[in-house]
């Protein structure tokens, strides 16, 4: 392997960070559980103040959710896994900079009836 060929590995890879380093080791957040599908949005504005406490990849996921957000988004956005982004946006919850909501699960009856209304289109 010539040197020329090891150059992209410098230039073009990107950032090469480990997700666990993102997450300082954790694999679980405090907060209960965040599905894929769970709304998050910032309760506040980013003003300097904040930035300059915030981790980068923090900063951008309350940047991004000035509207909400499912966690799913912000992890395609961020380019990051959602395990890693559940746990920083857990984070972001516990420093009370995110809220969530939960989506509603509907009943299965519910479903059912919907279903069997359509069929009898």
């Amino acid at each position: 392997m010539t040197p020329s060929d090891q150059h992209w590995f410098d230039e073009e890879a990107g950032p090469l960070v480990r997700p666990y380093a993102l997450t300082r080791g954790r694999t679980t957040s405090k907060q209960r559980d965040l599905a894929m599908i769970t709304l998050v949005v910032a309760l506040q504005r980013v003003t300097p103040q904040l930035a300059d406490n915030l981790e980068p990849e923090g900063l951008q996921i309350v940047t991004m959710c000035q509207h909400p957000k499912s966690i799913a988004e912000v992890s395609a956005d961020l380019g990051l896994p959602l395990s890693v982004v559940k746990i920083l946006i857990g984070d972001l919850i516990d420093r009370q900079l995110l809220m969530f909501r939960s989506a509603v699960t509907p009943d299965i009856n519910v479903l059912q009836a919907v279903i069997n209304g359509i069929r009898r289109l």
